[in-house]
Order: structure tokens, then sequence, then C-alpha cells
């Protein structure tokens, strides 16, 4: 994602610098918790250099996500993921939903930091959940709604409203892939076979 960044926007090596040493505090200290003469010093750039690219911390916190992230990066894998995963041709429905699981898991283990400071400021600014919307229903909702009519179809899937569906779908993978990569990444985890308890009881719930 940083090489994006620095593509999309040329930055100058110490703009580079900021940046990373951003990302690496937002995503162990949160943004509140982060202060920009901290971000300056590991950075090793003076803070007024900071100033002289964006004029508040949240400015930067925007450039990490907004247009960077939002505007070019997410929708870029947003549809990268309808076309590696939503647009292929699955046996059954359990095969689809371990597909999309382990394809968002391999993004969020690659990009890890960013998604975190992602997440963890969605709550908090409004044009970041805005446009996470915006994303959702331009890039992947449409083709999520054909593939849910489908296996619909098929019989596999209960007779209840596709948002319901997408909704439980999302709650559960986003849910297990934030505990991985974000509240519990040093824990002990046996990725596959977390994987496979994340299918079944998205499948069949956890009562037997």
């Amino acid at each position: 994602m940083l090489n994006l960044m620095e593509e999309d926007r040329h930055m100058s090596e110490k703009q580079k610098r900021i940046v990373q040493a951003a990302i690496e505090l937002f995503a162990e200290k949160g943004f509140a918790g982060t202060s920009t003469s901290e971000i300056a010093k590991k950075a090793g750039v003076a803070e007024g250099t900071i100033f002289r690219h964006y004029k508040t911390k949240k400015d930067l916190l925007m450039a990490l996500t907004m247009p960077t992230l939002i505007g070019g990066v997410i929708p870029f894998f947003a549809a990268n993921f309808s076309e590696e995963v939503l647009e292929q041709d699955y046996p059954d429905f359990r095969t689809l939903v371990q597909n999309i699981i382990e394809n968002r898991y391999e993004f969020t283990e690659k990009n890890g930091k960013l998604i975190k400071i992602y997440f963890l400021e969605l709550f908090y600014h409004d044009e970041l959940r805005q446009q996470f919307s915006e994303i959702f229903m331009t890039h992947v909702k449409g083709k999520f709604d054909r593939v849910i009519n489908y296996y619909k179809e098929r019989g596999e899937l209960a007779d209840m409203p596709n948002s319901t569906i997408m909704r439980a779908l999302i709650t559960n993978i986003v849910g297990f892939l934030l505990t991985r990569f974000v509240v519990m990444p040093d824990a002990a985890w046996d990725d596959q076979a977390e994987i496979e308890y994340t299918v079944d009881y998205i499948l069949h719930g956890l009562v037997r």
C-alpha cells in the first residue's frame, strides 16, 4: 500500500518517512494516543516538517486513508476482490465462503497495519464511514447480491433478505480477521483450523 501511495502522491523522502512513522504509531497507539512530535522523532524530521505537508494531525490521518486508501487503494482491492472471488464459479456455497475468508486473510496479513488504523478510526470519523459505504455499494454489493440469489435458487441458503445474509457473512469474517490481526495477533493461532471453524459456524451455527 505504501508503494502505491508513493506512486500516487510523488512523495519526497522525508514525506515517505513521515507516512511510514505515522502508520507504525497510529497502528500501535491509535490516532488519539499519538502526537506529531512522536511521529517527527520516529521519522527523523523536525516537527515543523510534518506541518509543511499536513496542516493538522487529522490531515495526516486522512492522507493515509482519503483519498489514498479510500480514493484509490481500497476501491482497487474491492474491485480486485470482486474479480478474484465473487466472479468465480464454485461447486457450493461453503467453497465460496472459504474462498472469501482466505482471500481477505491474505489481504489483511499483507496490509495489517493500515487495515488496523482504518478500522480503529472508522468509528470516530464520519468521512471514513461515508466513503466506506460508497465503496461497498459501488464495487461489492451488486455482485454479492447476484451470488446470494444464485445460491438461494439452488436451495443452499435460507429465504432471508440478502442484506441479512450479507451482514452475517461480513460480521463473522471481519470479526475473525480483526481478532486475528488486531486484537490478538500474538496468540497461538492455527489459522487454517480457525478458517474452517469460521466457515462451519457461519453455515451451521454453534449448537449441534
